[in-house]
């Protein structure tokens, strides 16, 4: 069980957990393309499901749902809600 301030990547979290972005990890181009799907820090977000081994990681933000590939997931960090 998470308490409140658990953070972790967001490549970590299972299907249906949810957290707030906390960070983006990262340079200029991996942190202006997650600002432009909207992950940006304080945003609230939900693993909708991931898929095995490489394949990409589907999230819910903001109302939209997005794929977006493991190795962005691994740049993301949370803080577990």
């Amino acid at each position: 069980m998470h308490n409140e301030n658990d953070k972790t990547i967001l490549i970590d979290l299972e299907d249906g957990q949810t957290g707030i972005i906390v960070s983006v990890m990262g340079g200029k181009k991996a942190t202006k393309r997650l600002a432009d799907l909207g992950l940006a820090p304080g945003t609230a977000i939900k693993v909708l499901r991931k898929t095995l081994f490489s394949g990409p990681v589907q999230i819910e933000i903001c109302g939209s749902k997005l794929a977006i590939g493991r190795g962005l997931a691994s740049k993301i960090l949370v803080e577990l809600k």
